[in-house]
């Protein structure tokens, strides 16, 4: 049971991360106001291999770096490569609030995909709330409706393969660093950017957007540090909790920027969202036979 100090220290490493990591999503759009995905995908994973890699050194564990060859390792870099090209792809097209909460639905995914798996098995409860999350996703996205479309269809299939991500990482064993993992995905994500940038036409990187995407490499990767700090010595049941202060973030900034402001509905879809997350993290910490409770970050 962690203390009072070190819970509050992990939620303020939350909500840093959670800043951080909107603030990279801002840069990432401002910068695909110009730039197409895969080369705006391509330029960030160029920039983030330079500061993994001396990441890796820094830390002296270079001598790990064959394990990025593990096929579980492999597995989880191709999944979240291709959740960064549809979250970058739908990133240029819909409002930084709604990209973000229809995002956050991946917890729900993650027990669907576990149930489908044979990981978990899910009582009334937590179906429950399932179905009322997905609704709020349905809510939020509007399928046929003329302001999003494919978009958000897009999106949300980036947030599939980002629970896959997420199931995926609790197969890779403690032996292999988190640096390592970080360095895999970083390679595969610029890898494929670059695969589907043959479908697009670059353009020159001389001009400031490429500053928005340098920033957005070292964002990410402060943002990586602080959730990482963010779990050590406190309850992740009481510091997870916090990751849903994202969507309130990019609301605020998606206005600041744009003048974005999500309409009631949007809004009422994001209240779903968010509470039957929250609920079903509930019910897993409650719950003694669940496989799916969160464990504290080495």
């Amino acid at each position: 049971m962690a203390s009072a100090a070190d819970n509050r220290r992990g939620i303020l490493f939350m909500l840093a991360a959670m800043t951080l990591f909107v603030c990279n999503d801002t840069l990432m759009k401002l910068a695909r106001e110009i730039y197409p995905a895969g080369q705006a995908l391509t330029l960030r994973a160029a920039f983030a291999v330079v500061i993994g890699l001396a990441l890796v050194f820094a830390v002296r564990e270079n001598d790990r770096l064959a394990m990025m060859f593990k096929p579980r390792v492999v597995l989880r870099g191709l999944l979240e490569a291709a959740s960064a090209l549809a979250f970058g792809w739908s990133l240029g097209l819909l409002p930084l609030a709604t990209i973000t909460a229809i995002n956050m639905a991946s917890p729900l995914l993650i027990v669907v995909l576990a149930v489908a798996l044979r990981i978990e098995s899910v009582g009334w409860r937590r179906t429950l709330a399932l179905i009322v999350g997905f609704v709020g996703v349905l809510i939020v996205v509007r399928p046929g409706a003329d302001s999003f479309g494919i978009a958000a269809i897009v999106a949300l299939i980036s947030t599939i393969f980002t629970a896959g991500r997420d199931l995926s990482t609790r197969m890779i064993g403690p032996e292999v660093p988190s640096t390592v993992v970080s360095l895999t995905t970083t390679i595969l994500v610029g890898l494929l950017g670059a695969g589907f940038g043959i479908t697009e036409s670059w353009l020159p990187v001389w001009r400031h957007e490429t500053l928005y995407v340098l920033l957005a490499s070292l964002l990410v990767t402060a943002g990586t540090f602080c959730i990482i700090s963010a779990f050590r010595r406190s309850d992740v049941s009481v510091v997870s909790q916090y990751r849903y202060a994202v969507i309130v973030i990019a609301a605020l900034i998606g206005y600041l920027v744009w003048g974005d402001v999500p309409d009631g509905l949007a809004f009422a879809g994001i209240a779903l969202i968010v509470g039957s997350g929250l609920y079903t993290m509930h019910r897993q910490r409650k719950r003694p036979d669940s496989r799916l409770k969160l464990e504290k970050h080495p």
